[in-house]
């Protein structure tokens, strides 16, 4: 059977897409943050959970660490959004700038720690979620300390995201792991849009389905390194494809793992 892990999924997609795969009779396990929530999730699915901050690089490491056996597909979808309008900067449990640290030093180390076990199932699956909503981003100021906005904050790591896709899709060629990214759908209404105030535009069901495709869809085996506006293949952000930007974000992110390991 085909053993599913997604992160964030006590709530907004990946809570839809837990019960969309449950549904469908996929073996899951889910992560969330909040211990309630995860469990309400967890039971109404049958499935496995396990609770971590995200926010903590060791709390990264005892979530990969607590799955057992191989895996077919790894979902990264949890995330931290722009924050209320004017929020100050904000940092994780290691130091580090918290929408870095969660929507992408958390996903990048999850993965390579999972690869092993991702490998050995192949083919299989990694998909990201991301944002059409890019900036480019600053290898000399990643933790934002200049000119601090949420927003911008959020962009820049769903970038770094999406760097990394199309880097680790390259490495993996041959190995039967494919590595897609995709903005879901656009301000659907989860909890992050409704605590940033913006209104949303599109339905939740819309931002599943898009999602539900990378994972499941046959049609896409062997598809790998792409971006996807919804179900639409996109292209990023120019940054996203320059090989010297993502070799510098590589060893940046290298740096700042290790460094808390």
């Amino acid at each position: 059977m085909t053993r599913i892990l997604i992160t964030g999924a006590s709530d907004g997609l990946g809570r839809a897409l837990a019960f969309a795969l449950a549904e469908r009779g996929y073996e899951l396990i889910l992560h969330g943050r909040d211990a309630g929530r995860l469990a309400e999730v967890a039971d109404r699915t049958g499935s496995r959970a396990i609770q971590a901050d995200l926010s903590s690089l060791a709390e990264v490491r005892r979530l990969a660490g607590e799955v057992e056996g191989d895996l077919d597909v790894l979902v990264n979808n949890a995330g931290v959004g722009f924050g209320a309008p004017g929020a100050p900067r904000e940092l994780s449990a290691d130091g580090y700038e918290l929408r870095l640290a969660v929507n992408y030093l958390a996903p990048y180390l999850l993965t390579q720690l999972l690869l092993p076990r991702l490998k050995r199932a192949a083919p299989s699956r990694i998909v990201n979620v991301a944002s059409i909503g890019q900036r480019p981003f600053d290898v000399d100021d990643p933790m934002m300390e200049r000119g601090y906005d949420g927003t911008e904050a959020y962009r820049r790591a769903k970038l770094a995201l999406i760097a990394y896709t199309f880097d680790l899709a390259d490495e993996l060629a041959g190995t039967g792991v494919t590595v897609n990214c995709l903005h879901p759908a656009t301000l659907m209404p989860t909890t992050m849009v409704v605590q940033a105030g913006t209104g949303h535009v599109d339905t939740l069901e819309r931002g599943l389905q898009a999602t539900l495709r990378l994972v499941v869809d046959p049609r896409l085996a062997g598809v790998t390194g792409r971006f996807f506006d919804r179900e639409r293949e996109a292209r990023a952000l120019d940054q996203a494809y320059d090989p010297d930007f993502r070799k510098r974000l590589r060893e940046l992110t290298e740096s700042l793992v290790s460094a808390r390991a």
